[in-house]
Formats: C-alpha cells, sequence, structure tokens
C-alpha cells in the first residue's frame, strides 16, 4: 500500500484482519428503549410539577387584583406546628399530629380553609412561610391540601426570624 499503512488485511504472518462485523439490531434496540424511557420521564416530570410561585413575585403584571374581596393569607408551617392569618388576625396554633405512616394530619387546616372560603369567596392566594426543619414531604402535603381546598395559588417563602 502506499504510504506502508497495514490495514490488517494480508493473511501473511497469521495476522487476522482487523475489519469486524458490527451488529447494528442491538445498539438500535437500546437506543429505541432509551428513547422511549426519556419521553416518559420527560412526560412524568411535567405532570407531576407543583404550581408554586416565589413569595416576591407579583405574578401577573396585566392582572387586575380585587383587594376588597381578598385578604392576605398566610400560613406558618413550623416542626411543631402551624398558624394561620387572614389579613391581621391570627388563628389560634394548629398542632402538628401524625397519622400511623407518620404523615401530617390536615383535618384542622382543612376546617380553617372552609371557614377563609365561606367567608372570602372569592380568595386564590396563600403564602407558605416554613422554617428550615420542615419535612419537604410535609410541605408538599400542605400544598397539596392548599390546592384542594380551593387556595390554588401558592406562594413560598422562608419564614422570617
Amino acid at each position: 500500500m502506499a504510504g506502508g499503512m497495514d490495514l490488517g488485511t494480508s493473511t501473511k504472518g497469521g495476522k487476522k484482519p482487523l475489519d469486524a462485523a458490527i451488529n447494528l439490531v442491538p445498539f438500535i434496540d437500546l437506543m429505541a428503549c432509551t428513547i422511549a424511557f426519556l419521553i416518559m420521564t420527560a412526560v412524568w416530570t411535567q405532570i407531576g410539577r407543583l404550581q408554586v410561585a416565589s413569595a416576591g413575585n407579583s405574578g401577573d403584571p396585566t392582572e387586575q387584583k380585587d383587594t376588597d374581596k381578598t385578604l392576605p393569607v398566610t400560613l406558618l408551617l413550623t416542626d411543631k406546628d402551624m398558624r394561620l392569618s387572614v389579613g391581621q388576625e391570627t388563628a389560634p396554633p394548629i398542632l402538628i399530629t401524625r397519622d400511623d405512616k407518620q404523615r401530617i394530619v390536615l383535618t384542622q387546616l382543612q376546617t380553617a380553609f372552609k371557614k377563609i372560603k365561606d367567608s372570602l369567596p372569592q380568595q386564590q392566594e396563600i403564602t407558605l412561610q416554613t422554617e428550615d426543619a420542615v419535612k419537604y414531604d410535609d410541605l408538599v402535603h400542605v400544598i397539596d391540601e392548599c390546592v384542594g381546598d380551593g387556595l390554588p395559588n401558592v406562594s413560598v417563602s422562608p419564614a422570617t426570624s
């Protein structure tokens, strides 16, 4: 050959040829499974997303808010209790109890939310203030409860000291 490069195609001297047949069928099968897995997980991450706003985010600036029919609702969530306040009025603390699976029990919070929705039917927003000691699972459970009880615009902020 020109250039003196050995391609391994000669059979002189007992050398094996370097050309190998590559079977592409297993590679295509693996890529098809990988692509299907990635597509499914992308859909699941979109479905499982919680709609939560930052406390500093005021939302859509073109949206007009009716301040006469709503008050700021804040829920302070600690590892021991929850404190709900509507406007300047603060409700008594709700002690955190857990069921046999160690999930937070929110029946008292449900009744408090029902009272808020009865007195302020236009109320859609709530701000959750959480301390660092609060478990993420508890926070997600409380957010789900807020959305389920008619307060879908949930904002999360750290608790002020």
